[in-house]
């Protein structure tokens, strides 16, 4: 009944719109993946629902930086107040909360008829802002610790079990401590919230600068850990590893994982595990300028992005990324096969309560750099 439900009111959303000709822009950080996916994709699909609409797709660079372009955009567009260029933003944590608390965002999400479909703590938390109704996440990001069952029958559940194994088993862990890439920086915030505190502030705040004082004993005994460890050149710098069986045992980006397994570049039963408390991801996010002017389109257009048939297909399929909806909606839209290869390791209940956000950028620069003075050094 949910299900046939949410298809009429995605029926009823989509019905609803113009049939005269209309351009639709879509900016979006990140790789040109992100582009080709809105291009290819996305994109010719929402155009066929929407006859007389083109759906017209920029990139605006990787990483924070191409958010910030956004940002720098919509700021000028703003204080010129002059219409948004774009009707869609693809936009990162960090700069969603910055987009936010400027006003240069739409609340649009508890109007879409699958705005209810994610519960997850980023579709309401960016990095210790609260941006309720601003922003739809697209997909989500994760990182888990990848390893060899020929070599490893029963794998470390949390990171108390991971250290005890680290030192029985020496230099067959690996990762890239803070340089060459985020999932050995995710393994690090995670160790902070797994010793050094309390998680939830981490995330969420207050910031108070006396708090990584209190990560003295837990830096101290990751430089210990350090010392059994193998230090990779990076993300794909583990990856090889584990594929050379150099290492059995690292931190990784689960859709880099299942993309290198596709490629053959991995063992074929290699397996992840996501440890308690909990490890890092991230989400990219689907937001509305608040200048457009053509708020209902974007809506539509964001609406058929975050429906469970188009993150079965687009989302876990195309890319292995995890869906920006709640996982437990795409069942019975994959077949067993796609299934399993996501979440037969991590289970969605799993994700839910082990897929951590990062921590607030102060506490985040701060775990950076007490890492260089007590750990690196």
């Amino acid at each position: 009944m949910r299900k046939r439900l949410l298809a009429a009111g995605l029926a009823a959303f989509f019905l609803s719109s113009a049939a005269s000709a209309q351009t639709l822009n879509v900016a979006t950080a990140g790789d040109q993946n992100m582009v080709d996916y809105i291009k290819d994709y996305l994109g010719p699909l929402f155009e066929k629902s929407h006859p007389g609409v083109k759906v017209v797709a920029v990139g605006t660079g990787p990483g924070d930086g191409g958010s910030q372009k956004i940002f720098e955009k919509l700021d000028a567009q703003k204080q010129a107040a002059a219409a948004s260029d774009f009707d869609v933003v693809v936009i990162h944590q960090k700069a969603a909360g910055t987009m936010v608390q400027g006003d240069l965002l739409k609340k649009y999400r508890d109007s879409l008829p699958t705005g209810k479909l994610v519960t997850r703590d980023t579709a309401t938390n960016s990095l210790g802002t609260d941006v309720s109704g601003y922003v739809m996440p697209m997909f989500h990001s994760q990182t888990a610790i990848a390893y060899n069952p020929d070599l490893i029958k029963s794998p470390p559940n949390n990171y108390a079990e991971l250290r005890e194994w680290v030192k029985k088993n020496p230099k067959q862990f690996g990762y890239n401590g803070i340089k060459g890439g985020m999932s050995g920086v995710a393994f690090v915030t995670g160790w902070i919230s797994a010793f050094g505190g309390d998680p939830a502030k981490l995330e969420k705040g207050p910031y108070d600068a006396a708090t990584k004082a209190s990560w003295d004993k837990a830096m101290a005994d990751l430089k210990e850990f350090n010392q059994n460890v193998v230090i990779t050149p990076g993300n794909a710098g583990t990856l090889d590893m584990l594929n050379r069986g150099e290492i059995a045992m690292g931190p990784v980006w689960v859709d880099m994982f299942y993309t290198w397994k596709a490629d053959g570049k991995l063992p074929p039963n290699m397996r992840l595990k996501l440890v308690s408390p909990g490890m890092p991801g991230q989400p990219m996010y689907y937001a509305i300028p608040s200048k457009t002017a053509q708020e209902k389109l974007a809506a539509e257009f964001i609406a058929l992005a975050t429906s469970p048939d188009v993150q079965a297909e687009g989302i876990v399929k195309r890319f292995n990324w995890y869906p920006g909806i709640d996982a437990k909606n795409l069942e019975g839209k994959l077949d067993q096969a796609a299934w399993n290869q996501l979440f037969a390791d991590i289970p969605p209940d799993t994700l839910a309560t082990n897929g951590k956000a990062f921590p607030i950028g102060p506490y985040f620069n701060d775990i950076l750099e007490t890492y260089e003075k007590k750990v690196a050094n």
